[in-house]
């Protein structure tokens, strides 16, 4: 059974940093297309960043261009998501998603991830 725990969140302020991390459990990683998404209150949630198996297909919502950077170790089955410069607006849980390597689905839509962890709050404040 998939498993995906997140990890890292806290409180930070206006312009520091923070990396979150997602340990999976129970299924293959590195035949899954893993992303962070994130929700605020009073808000739906929304993509931040993916990454497809070999690293080279990273994929980035254009609020995080340039400030978050997402990685993973398949050996340690873990993906992270490096966060600095980090904004008030980036206040938010973020969540770890999983869906199988393989799906056409569009990467950045909420609907086409199979898997997801408990999330883990970030707050910014100004």
């Amino acid at each position: 059974q998939v498993q995906l725990a997140e990890s890292g969140g806290g409180l930070v302020q206006a312009g520091g940093s923070l990396t979150l991390s997602c340990v999976d459990s129970g299924f293959t990683f590195n035949s899954y297309t893993m992303g962070w998404f994130r929700q605020a209150p009073g808000k739906e949630r929304e993509f931040v960043a993916a990454i497809r198996w070999n690293d080279l297909n990273t994929y980035y919502a254009d609020s995080v261009k340039g400030r978050f950077t997402i990685s993973r170790d398949n050996a340690k089955n873990t993906v992270s998501l490096q966060m600095s410069s980090l904004k008030p607006e980036d206040t938010a849980v973020y969540y770890c998603a999983a869906r199988w390597i393989f799906s056409s689905q569009p990467i950045d839509v909420t609907g086409t991830y199979d898997y997801w962890g408990q999330g883990t709050q970030v707050t910014v404040s100004s």
